[in-house]
């Protein structure tokens, strides 16, 4: 095994205040993880360094066998896929959809003069395809769905074969159907062996796609449990994680809490 990501007592703070406190944590290039936890207990910083946007305050993060400290972060981040809320406030309304897509092989997010070889077109609808989105090739972003514009910019994510995926909260905000066939969609790719290492923001069990191999649970910067899904997401973890007794029930591959009376 190959680890992608790597935190050595990481410690993070910011205007005084601990938001990751001594957090050690690894993640090899075949596994996929969900980070669990309530509102502030650090699940976006820690996906803030694993992209390289940022330094911890003590301790060591090395990213694709690179540390941090140590490397062009610029060229890190072009082998990393991120997908976030701030993704989709960067990319302009009017671009296409096959556009977002294929300018992710410049790493820009706008079309300008950039010339495209017939690979990268060919690349682009291929990823367009993979995502259910050929038929939306065409559509202005600002014109799509929330669950299309989700599914959008994870295909521009993995446009470029990234060796590491990070998605902060891809389902958020979604009705029921868009994100149920979007789960799907994220279950599919993590099964394949060709897809990248996977990290996946979540406040909630119930959607952590079938196929997600481990998870992590943080509660105040904290590390609460860590390991493989199905031994690591307990009703006690869940507790010592969110502060609460659950209901812990699992059906074909997905999970459900309900808080006890």
């Amino acid at each position: 095994m190959v680890n992608v990501l790597r935190l050595t007592d990481v410690s993070y703070v910011r205007d005084r205040r601990p938001i990751l406190d001594g957090v050690s944590w690894s993640v090899d290039e075949s596994e996929r993880w969900v980070i669990l936890g309530p509102n502030g207990a650090g699940k976006s910083t820690l996906l803030k360094l694993a992209t390289s946007a940022d330094h911890p305050t003590r301790g060591t993060v090395e990213v694709l066998s690179e540390q941090l400290g140590k490397v062009d972060v610029f060229e890190l981040r072009n082998r990393i896929g991120f997908v976030s809320s701030a993704t989709a406030r960067r990319i302009p309304p009017t671009e296409t959809v096959r556009d977002i897509v294929l300018t992710a092989a410049y790493a820009v997010e706008g079309r300008w003069n950039e010339q495209y070889e017939d690979m990268d077109v060919r690349q682009a609808d291929r990823v367009l395809a993979e995502w259910d989105l050929a038929h939306l090739a065409d559509r202005i972003f600002a014109t799509l769905s929330d669950g299309e514009r989700k599914r959008t910019l994870i295909a521009r994510a993995v446009m470029t074969d990234p060796e590491m995926l990070l998605l902060d909260e891809p389902s958020a905000s979604l009705d029921l159907g868009a994100r149920e066939r979007l789960l799907q969609m994220l279950s599919g790719f993590a099964a394949s062996p060709a897809s990248p290492a996977m990290v996946m923001v979540t406040h909630h069990v119930e959607e952590i796609p079938p196929g997600f191999t481990h998870v992590l649970m943080l509660r105040d910067g904290k590390i609460q449990a860590a390991g493989p899904v199905a031994d690591t997401l307990t009703a006690d973890n869940l507790e010592a994680t969110f502060g609460m007794a659950f209901d812990l029930t699992v059906s074909g591959g997905r999970y459900a809490a309900v808080a006890r009376p």
